[in-house]
């Protein structure tokens, strides 16, 4: 079977160069994300278009999604901030500028960071985020400050101007507003063109598409084919996130959020095209420690904003963090054994089954690879496609209230409606541990709950569990008696 094309175990696919690159991006590979943590510092807060999906909010730190943040930073503070927090987390790898506006319509801030960056902790990987205006523009900047990370955020490909034109009200172009297709017409070349730049000079990029339902979904597989001729690396599918409070135009006036089976339609419709990513979890401006969580709160201005730079560089211990990170990637060979090697990452279902038949399994996890976390504690769930023959990682689905809201409030009073809602699709959920309420009212949507994995790698635990329940000798005659 063949591996994933962003776990350890892909070095035979991709060329070892970027390998390197992507090994513990946490974004760039799939493999790395349970394991390595990301920092976006909020120094860029212009922007130069305006996105119907786009709502740049400040001090919201009960909402996770692009454009949000609780403070913005100078680069000097924001400087300060990854070095104190990579002491602190240890397992940090990526430095990331992603807002609230856009790194190119605020360069001076941008490169300033990158190059303090540069000199003072030269073992971090570092990336930004762009709508791709400007891209052209800093592409020499770029280089220069060893930016081997690039992420743009390209929504269509239509070269009429039509789609876009329902997604950007208007861009600030030579210093005056550009409406309507004309606006949409002149992003997309700009985009198209510096992408074509970056990967010309060999940076990584990564593709990101919200998914806008009745809008753009029937436009991104054009998307796909046009990102894998320009050889990018990476597309995330991002659904439209477009809650009424959230404040964005489409919240505003009713355009509907992408639900998990548009985005899975949607990955189906694009994966034969381009690698995809499948974990993103759409990151705030300021988000902190490993893709899934949020420790931003822990890591105020007043924690580090008047330390010297002599006592952060001691904090930030380079020889203490490359001994971690070595301890994190004999954990990873450790769980490639132990998964076998049986997970793929671009597969339609006859790859996955002889019958062509699959399904879907949910597990909870706090990350290292493993099903570690209860039931009553998960605000996500991990979404594996599996077969007969192989298996492959989907999506993440969040909830917002998960089932216990504490240790001394777990008695099943809470609705678990939502959850339910949210694993309706679901044939089996893999987790440390269950209770018996909620085992049962699971049952109602007919999802197989299994707490027998617990602390097991998760891939070679999702393979178990559908073989178990679906392909063994048993599960057939059950299936057969009815």
């Amino acid at each position: 079977m063949s591996c994933s094309c962003t776990s350890s175990s892909s070095q035979e696919s991709i060329q070892e160069d970027i390998m390197a690159k992507i090994n513990n991006h946490p974004c760039y590979s799939e493999g790395a994300h349970q394991h390595y943590a990301r920092i976006h510092v909020a120094v860029a807060p212009a922007c130069n278009i305006q996105c119907n999906y786009c709502n740049r909010k400040y001090d919201c730190s009960n909402e996770s999604r692009p454009g949000v943040t609780s403070s913005k930073l100078s680069p000097e503070e924001a400087v300060k901030k990854i070095l104190y927090v990579g002491g602190e987390i240890q397992q940090l790898s990526v430095v990331g500028i992603a807002g609230p506006g856009d790194a190119l319509a605020n360069p001076e801030k941008t490169f300033k960071t990158f190059k303090m960056l540069y000199e003072k902790a030269p073992d971090l990987k570092m990336c930004l985020s762009t709508n791709g205006l400007m891209l052209p523009d800093y592409i020499d900047q770029i280089q220069k400050y060893n930016v081997d990370h690039v992420t743009v955020t390209i929504n269509s490909v239509d070269e009429t101007g039509e789609v876009g034109s329902k997604i950007y009200p208007w861009i600030l172009w030579n210093h005056k507003k550009v409406f309507g297709k004309e606006a949409a017409k002149i992003l997309l070349q700009r985009q198209l063109e510096g992408i074509k730049m970056l990967t010309e000079r060999g940076i990584l990029v990564k593709a990101n598409s919200v998914l806008i339902p009745g809008v753009n979904d029937q436009e991104l597989p054009n998307v796909a084919k046009k990102l894998k001729e320009l050889g990018v690396f990476l597309h995330n599918i991002m659904p439209l996130l477009s809650k009424p409070e959230f404040g964005t135009y489409y919240g505003l006036n009713g355009q509907a959020s992408a639900t998990d089976q548009e985005v899975m339609a949607a990955q189906e419709a694009c994966g034969m095209d381009m690698k995809l990513m499948s974990h993103c979890r759409q990151c705030r401006a300021d988000a902190v420690g490993l893709i899934g969580e949020d420790r931003g709160e822990e890591f105020t201005k007043d924690s580090f904003v008047k330390m010297d730079w002599e006592e952060l560089t001691k904090k930030y211990d380079i020889n203490a963090r490359a001994a971690k990170h070595q301890v994190i990637e004999n954990w990873r060979a450790a769980l490639e054994i132990a998964n076998e090697k049986i997970k793929i990452a671009q597969a339609s279902k006859e790859q996955l089954s002889s019958t062509g038949e699959t399904k879907l399994v949910a597990v909870t996890t706090a990350g290292e690879g493993t099903i570690n976390l209860h039931f009553g504690n998960a605000k996500e769930f991990l979404i594996y496609e599996a077969g007969d023959k192989a298996i492959k990682f989907v999506m993440h689905r969040k909830v917002e209230n998960p089932y216990c809201k504490g240790p001394e409030d777990c008695d099943g009073s809470y609705p678990i409606e939502e959850i339910k809602n949210t694993l309706k699709d679901v044939d089996i959920l893999l987790t440390e541990k269950i209770g018996g309420c909620p085992m049962d009212e699971l049952k109602s949507i007919n999802l197989i709950c299994d707490d027998s994995y617990a602390l097991q790698p998760i891939e070679k635990s999702v393979f178990a569990a559908v073989q178990k329940y679906f392909y063994s000798d048993t599960a057939k005659s059950e299936k057969e008696l009815g």
